[in-house]
């Protein structure tokens, strides 16, 4: 309350809070207005099928509207992940990330801002062209002229989002893509209720007790599961850091002791993403196929793979060791235990009871692989978490939101309460 309290007093971090709020509500306007050749009064049914309902949670909801901003900042996204696994192959772009500062990372961004553009229009076609597939019966087949009138539109909306999260880190506070992902998943959760309130409504009215005892365990399991992701997101295993004396001069360097934090969730939930965007293929493909063939075998594969995300068995299945597999690769390609202990090395550092170089190498590849083991096995648990609570659940499966979207409002919160109170602090200290 004292820091609630506090934002309102201070007038430059009233007024950033105030720019969150005026932006995040100029999205959710913007999300609701449909692209040209679409009927609003027409909004598809996405409950069928998992991966559109999972995309639509993060376009807030304007992939069902078939909005403007269906596509949401998911290009953006792509294209950092990609300009980050580029750094592993081509040496200056990770001296431009890593070692030029502040500038280096400037311009790496804004090379990521350029890929996002072509990715959008990619994006936009793909979705698209998926939606209006004749097998799906979401939204009518679009003609040429349609198509690409829409995937314009729907890919400057995107470009637009960007635009908007770029000013909201600028003049607001927190990181402001992270921001508008976050206000598209909150914005669902009070329809969601309203929907499952009105699923367990008997004809005349009130609610049985067994849809009361449904809710009641959902309100129980819910509180725990947030806390445990609470808990995996802000895990850390601290390795302790000495730093051997030094004379230079009259001075004396070093001497004292820190820890290098290893986060059990190192690679946060850039797993679950690079495990949809592989699920993502099969239903593209097989939109792909339908178009372009009429042949019976054609499109008997068309179908499976068109109908592979609504097999809830082998679609957990899949996704559960996709995001297990990323989430080990990821991590090799964010963390490198050698450049950690050579920089060690460099400054006069080593951990207590493991020599400098190769063995602190070693040590620190064998421990952030044990640590990783239980970071992937809980975002892969989180991954499929909306499978288990339909299972449990089936009465309620309108409040099944996402474990991927619970682990990103959590990881929302924690960093924006981070960000106020250090602004907080800062100010105390003026």
């Amino acid at each position: 309350m004292e820091g609630i309290l506090g934002i309102f007093k201070d007038k430059d971090l009233r007024r950033r809070v105030l720019v969150v709020f005026g932006f995040l509500a100029l999205f959710r306007l913007l999300s609701v207005v449909p692209v040209p050749t679409f009927d609003p009064a027409r909004i598809p049914n996405l409950a069928s099928n998992n991966f559109l309902g999972f995309l639509n949670i993060f376009s807030g909801g304007g992939l069902e509207r078939v909005s403007i901003m269906m596509l949401g900042v998911g290009p953006y996204i792509t294209s950092s992940i990609i300009m980050q696994l580029l750094t592993m192959i081509f040496p200056s772009l990770k001296e431009m990330y890593q070692e030029d500062g502040e500038a280096g990372r400037r311009k790496f961004n804004q090379y990521s801002r350029l890929l996002t553009v072509p990715l959008a229009f990619l994006q936009g076609y793909a979705l698209l062209s998926l939606l209006s597939n004749p097998s799906q019966g979401i939204i009518p087949p679009l003609t040429g002229f349609e198509m690409f009138i829409d995937v314009l539109i729907v890919a400057a909306g995107s470009m637009l989002l960007v635009w908007i999260g770029e000013l909201v880190s600028e003049h607001g506070i927190g990181n402001g893509v992270s921001l508008i992902i976050f206000a598209g998943i909150v914005a669902g959760i009070p329809a969601a209720f309203a929907q499952t309130f009105f699923q367990l409504q008997q004809v005349g009215g009130g609610i049985d007790s067994s849809a009361l005892s449904t809710i009641i365990g959902y309100m129980v399991i819910a509180p725990i599961v947030i806390a445990g992701v609470v808990l995996i997101t802000e895990a850390e295993r601290p390795i302790p850091i000495s730093y051997a004396k030094r004379v230079r001069g009259a001075k004396m360097y070093g001497g004292m002791s820190t820890y290098l934090p290893l986060r059990v969730n190192q690679a946060g939930v850039i797993p679950i993403i690079f495990a949809i965007s592989i699920l993502l293929f099969p239903p593209i493909i097989g939109s792909f196929l339908a178009r372009v063939s009429s042949n019976s075998f054609v499109l008997g594969i068309s179908h499976v793979l068109t109908s592979f995300l609504n097999n809830l068995l082998l679609y957990g299945i899949s996704y559960f060791l996709l995001v297990f597999l990323f989430t080990y690769f990821y991590t090799a390609v964010t963390f490198d235990p050698e450049a950690i202990s050579s920089n060690l090395q460099k400054q006069g550092g080593f951990i207590p009871g493991i020599r400098p170089g190769p063995s602190t190498t070693e040590f620190l590849s064998k421990l952030i692989t044990r640590i990783t083991l239980v970071g992937a096995v809980f975002l892969g648990v989180i991954a499929v978490l909306p499978l288990i609570m339909q299972a449990l659940f089936s009465q309620i499966q309108s409040l099944t939101i996402g474990g991927t979207a619970l682990l990103i409002v959590v990881s929302v919160v924690l960093e924006t309460i981070k960000q106020i109170r250090a602004q907080l602090t800062l100010r105390e200290y003026d």
